[in-house]
């Protein structure tokens, strides 16, 4: 197994081929042992059949008994070598194809986390999955063929020569068995590639449906399209079982030629060996030993069937990983860049207008929510732009100094499972009582009283078994746990009641004091804390001062944050975010 402190490298991604090449590459020694220990192993199964035919030439039909338990005792012998060879041809392979998944998993991983906020928006994470497990894993299997592959060809040419000592009509039949068995299976082969990947593709689709199903379930459930969805669901999942139909009808031809051919071949040399010992042109010895080489010989055979059978698997799985790994972020900061400014500077977004003041709380406020979480995608770097941060463009600076001092806090952000304080600290742990100061920050504190276990108890995936308010909470204190330089969060408080979310507000600026935070929000309750307010309209900065000011200023910013009175003719806003006071998803 790869040792996992080291670097799984630098894959090609030029081709499926180009790929699996280099998982071979990347582990030579290991597989030059495995192809070392196969090819003898193959090429030992051959010798019993010479000794059995000595031991009956030599020994049994002359009587001679010294040379019979010669003979025998030699047969002993290369049967035990065998078993070991055996044996430690199985533990090379399985270390060669466990390297290559675990190496393709770490690269999948690597790649899944570089891609960051991008991946959600190019591939489902179902399909991440996988690929990070079912062709990661068929992937693996194709190295196979490096062992036991390589031997069954040289065991093939080992059988050709002995036979061909023999009998030279025996050695053809045998030289021409392998192209007719090629000429049979190459086609299935070809066909197994089309109707794997159409079936791949199929199947991660409807994964996906699934995954959205079960996520949905509740909203679709409320406006009653649950009996619609499923039936879509249904129908695309027939669809597939048909697919999947066809890729059985194919793989059951190939299976079936890889055990029946080589018993035909078998049946063919044992038939031609048997009328040329009637004939007197072969000894009881000679015969013995052609019938073993054939009936020997399947077991190579089976493994060219077999190998192809895996190859053409493995490289639709390659072609699916390659394509994942071929997608970029959308930023372009690079790995290697400029430095980031040596302390607390300005950002400036130019797309919008908006400035935030280092170590100042800044609000972000849109009629359409998503406006202001692109400026906020701009300003974390996450798209490609001319956002720029103490003068320097964001997308000059090396994207690892921009990650370490600026985070994007999403209000749907992960939450993996595991314990509480797992969740809470991140990828650092810190003491109980910085812990519990974010949570009380984050109006937390109910969320670890309502566990059995406090910051010890377990959540479930995504936090399954919290309501969308409590996870609210627990993304924000773990946002603020993280005490970045820059903390720019995406609608803090939309699933909170508005006694929380003034506290969640309180707590936000009393644990982000002198450091720089930028919030999106339409709550008067959030505004009232922050230093600056940015109104947008259209995704461009309409008018900038205090909550106060802006209500005093700007009409259009009153009727958005207040719903005054006096404009409750206007229409909303398309895109409106819940305004304070209205019901959350926790009192829902």
């Amino acid at each position: 197994m790869a040792d996992p402190s080291l670097h799984p490298g630098t894959p090609d991604i030029r081709s499926p081929l180009r790929y699996i090449w280099w998982l071979i590459v990347s582990q030579r020694r290991r597989v030059l042992a495995g192809s070392l220990l196969g090819s003898s192993w193959m090429v030992g199964l051959m010798v019993p059949p010479y000794l059995l035919s000595r031991a009956i030439d030599d020994g049994l039909t002359p009587g001679n008994s010294s040379a019979l338990l010669g003979w025998t005792g030699a047969v002993l012998g290369v049967g035990v070598l065998n078993a070991w060879l055996a044996i430690m041809r199985h533990r090379v392979m399985t270390k060669v194809r466990v390297d290559a998944a675990f190496r393709s998993v770490r690269i999948v991983t690597e790649h899944s986390t570089r891609l960051g906020a991008v991946l959600p928006r190019r591939l489902s994470s179902s399909e991440v999955l996988a690929i990070g497990f079912s062709d990661v894993a068929q992937i693996a299997n194709v190295l196979t063929i490096t062992g036991p592959g390589v031997g069954a060809a040289l065991a093939y040419l080992v059988v050709a020569v002995l036979l061909l000592s023999i009998s030279p009509l025996l050695a053809v039949v045998v030289l021409l068995g392998v192209p007719v068995l090629a000429v049979l299976v190459g086609p299935l082969l070809g066909r197994l590639q089309g109707v794997e990947a159409t079936y791949r593709d199929q199947y991660g689709h409807l994964t996906t449906r699934l995954v959205d199903l079960i996520e949905g379930l509740r909203v679709l459930g409320g406006l009653g399209g649950k009996e619609a969805y499923a039936e879509r669901y249904c129908s695309r999942s027939r669809a597939l079982r048909t697919e999947g139909y066809r890729v059985a009808t194919v793989t059951s031809w190939i299976q079936a030629l890889a055990v029946g051919l080589p018993t035909v071949f078998l049946a063919a040399v044992t038939w031609l060996a048997a009328r040329m010992a009637a004939e007197g042109s072969l000894t009881a010895g000679q015969l013995v030993s052609v019938y073993g080489y054939a009936a020997v010989l399947v077991v190579p055979v089976s493994f060219f069937i077999e190998g192809g059978y895996d190859l053409s698997r493995g490289q639709v799985a390659a072609r699916r990983l390659i394509r994942f790994l071929a997608l970029q972020p959308r930023s372009a900061a690079p790995s290697e860049g400029l430095d980031a400014p040596d302390g607390p500077s300005l950002l400036r977004d130019p797309a919008s207008g908006v400035e935030v003041e280092p170590g100042r709380f800044t609000a972000l406020v849109s009629a359409r929510p998503r406006e202001s979480a692109r400026v906020v995608e701009r300003l974390g770097g996450f798209t490609d732009s001319e956002a720029a941060w103490g003068g320097t463009p964001l997308r000059d600076i090396a994207l690892a100094q921009v990650r370490e001092r600026i985070l994007v806090a999403d209000h749907a952000a992960a939450l993996f499972a595991g314990t509480l304080r797992d969740a809470v600290n991140g990828r650092a742990n810190h003491p109980d009582d910085v812990v519990e100061s974010a949570v009380d920050a984050a109006m937390a504190r109910d969320i670890v009283l309502g566990l059995p276990d406090g910051l010890d108890s377990v959540l479930a995936s995504q936090g399954r078994n919290l309501s969308g308010g409590q996870r609210q909470r627990v993304r924000l204190a773990r946002a603020l746990l993280a005490a970045p330089e820059v903390l720019l969060a995406v609608e803090p408080t939309s699933a909170v009641d508005a006694h929380t979310e003034a506290a969640v507000a309180a707590g936000i600026r009393s644990q982000r004091a002198s450091l720089t935070t930028v919030v999106t929000s339409t709550s008067p309750l959030v505004l009232e804390q922050a230093d600056a307010v940015c109104y947008l309209v259209d995704g461009r900065v309409a008018a900038t001062g205090t909550h106060h000011e802006l209500l005093a200023t700007e009409r259009g910013y009153r009727r958005l944050v207040s719903r005054d009175t006096d404009d409750e003719g206007d229409p909303e806003p398309e895109g409106a975010a819940r305004p304070a006071g209205a019901q959350s998803e926790e009192t829902s």
